[in-house]
């Protein structure tokens, strides 16, 4: 009797098992805009490393946001080629430039940036956007991920010039903090610009610091250093007792200096000074979308705080009427406040609508256990893609193209995104 009981019970199981119905998959497992970009994205990468059809130079902020799915299409050699450039180029301060371009393309430019030259690179020159603090940090972060996805760890001891790439690393770091970094805040700084935008206020271009350069701290400058100690520490584990310190007093100055509890919001600036806007103008209205964004990869925000900051980012799409939070800031800063005619209210890095900053966000979400918010986010801005057949640089406010139409680093974080969707996929399977 006992046997037949359990003969009973476990044909039941079986039965049990045989009839149950198998899970059902989530909207984002059979939503196929994202393997459709993913493709696209794929496609894009094979045709080079500059920033996009618009710009003939490979800028390190640009190659750092697309290094990873560059890798799924090109030899290791050639990412580390491009890698070894930026080292080739290093100031003797540690600095590191913006971009590269050939030498006989920099020579017949017009665009007027002042070329940057050194014996140890004889095919490129450079130019370097002195408004902005963030060239060091994205190279260390673009070394990082070469190194993950191409496990070529021999690449931070190969030499250039008299120093290793570790060395010259570990001094990329050294240059923000002998360089551009303000003992009284604690923090690092750069010109006034637009979130995290390369433009000052104060000149028809704004690319270079001038004697009318209004000298500030703001998050996207703190946030990408903070990132890029991270992955130096990762990199080269002996460095970590010289850089944990530092990084500490960083996040801590960051959030004490630069997080507004009441409004729980970054503020756009520090000033070291004085601003270049006017009185009338309360800046602190003004919510940064991309910086926040950078702020939560690096760490800074707790899940509460996230959740707020998206939907704030939400509030502000739908009080401006733009496509995606991608939205650079909101509300914009009035017209005629940048002297740069291409900073009007929701034009470029002025309120303009960037995916390269709202993919971020959207895999910081994921990455922070808001996956179903993660992918509301993702899915107008792979729309646009299919619809708009590429990659563009930024949209208006009314989710119309601008800029290149290649932008790879649109793509390249984009791509960052979809993967992690598709991991999930994976696991679940």
């Amino acid at each position: 009797m006992k046997n037949t009981i359990l003969t009973l019970t476990f044909s039941s199981l079986l039965l049990s098992c045989a009839t149950k119905e198998k899970p059902e998959k989530s909207i984002y497992q059979t939503d196929s805009t994202l393997s459709i970009v993913k493709a696209k994205a794929l496609e894009i990468v094979k045709t080079g490393f500059n920033a996009g059809d618009g710009y003939g130079e490979v800028w390190i902020r640009d190659y750092n946001t697309f290094i990873t799915l560059s890798a799924e299409v090109h030899k290791p050699e050639t990412l580390k080629e491009n890698l070894s450039v930026f080292f080739k180029l290093q100031g003797e301060d540690g600095n590191i430039v913006d971009g590269f371009i050939p030498i006989q393309k920099a020579k017949e430019s017009k665009v007027g940036y002042e070329y940057i030259y050194n014996d140890l690179e004889p095919k490129y020159a450079g130019h370097k956007n002195t408004v902005e603090t963030d060239q060091e940090s994205s190279l260390v972060q673009a070394v990082e991920k070469y190194v993950k996805v191409s496990g070529d760890t021999a690449f931070l001891s190969e030499k250039i010039g008299s120093k290793t790439v570790a060395q010259r690393l570990d001094w990329a770091m050294e240059f923000l903090m002998n360089h551009r970094y303000d003992k009284k805040h604690g923090l690092i700084w750069g010109a006034t610009t637009a979130d995290w935008g390369d433009v000052q206020p104060e000149h028809d271009w704004g690319v270079y610091l001038t004697k009318d350069t209004h000298l500030a701290i703001d998050i996207y400058d703190n946030a990408m250093f903070l990132i890029a100690l991270d992955k130096l520490m990762e990199l080269i584990p002996a460095k970590k007792a010289k850089w944990q310190p530092i990084r500490d007093a960083i996040a801590k100055n960051t959030m004490t200096h630069l997080w507004d509890e009441k409004n729980q919001k970054f503020i756009p600036h520090v000033y070291l000074n004085g601003s270049p806007f006017p009185d009338s103008l309360n800046e602190n209205e003004i919510y940064y979308h991309g910086g926040t964004a950078v702020a939560i990869e690096a760490n800074l925000l707790s899940k509460e705080q996230i959740k707020v900051s998206l939907d704030k980012m939400i509030d502000n799409v739908k009080k401006s009427g733009a496509g995606s939070i991608g939205l650079t800031l909101y509300p914009t800063y009035p017209a005629g406040s940048f002297k740069n005619k291409g900073m009007y209210p929701y034009g470029y890095q002025n309120g303009g609508d960037w995916t390269w900053f709202g993919a971020r966000m959207v895999s910081a979400l994921y990455q922070n256990g808001f996956k179903n918010e993660a992918y509301e986010q993702l899915k107008p801005m792979l729309k646009r893609v299919i619809d708009n057949k590429g990659f563009y640089e930024w949209y208006t406010v009314d989710n119309k193209p601008k800029g290149s139409g290649t932008f790879r680093g649109e793509a390249g974080v984009l791509y960052d995104a979809i993967i992690l969707f598709e991991k999930d996929d994976l696991k679940e399977k």
